[in-house]
């Protein structure tokens, strides 16, 4: 499972209205290179985006339909700008990219982005 968060370091609130993407490597190389949107989301009032898989059947969890492949490089996409203009301040970076390979499907993967109109941060969170 894979949970993201983004906290707006220069207020010391969540970022609320974040568009995030789950996307998956295809290939590196020729006219194919790039990556497959998985799934797409957007932020919380807790700056979480929890809603990057697909709806569940009844008594399927959600986590179970977008499978994470040990060893494949994934990216999650934070478009930025529309949560700077939102709140009326300007910025330097539009989007983040996080771009991670995954040791093991199983093991569960947070990754928190901290930012700032004129910076960012981001680490593997537990």
């Amino acid at each position: 499972m894979i949970a993201k968060q983004v906290l707006d370091s220069s207020v010391g609130k969540p970022a609320a209205g974040v568009p995030v993407q789950l996307q998956q490597l295809k290939s590196a190389e020729g006219p194919t290179a790039g990556f497959d949107v998985l799934a797409d989301g957007v932020t919380d009032s807790d700056g979480r985006c929890m809603q990057l898989y697909p709806e569940a059947a009844p008594g399927q969890k959600r986590e179970d339909l977008v499978k994470l492949q040990a060893g494949k490089l994934y990216k999650v996409v934070f478009r930025t700008r529309e949560y700077f203009e939102s709140t009326g301040r300007k910025y330097f970076y539009p989007w983040v990219e996080i771009t991670f390979e995954v040791p093991s499907p199983t093991e569960h993967y947070h990754i928190p982005l901290l930012i700032s109109p004129y910076s960012y941060t981001t680490y593997r969170g537990s």
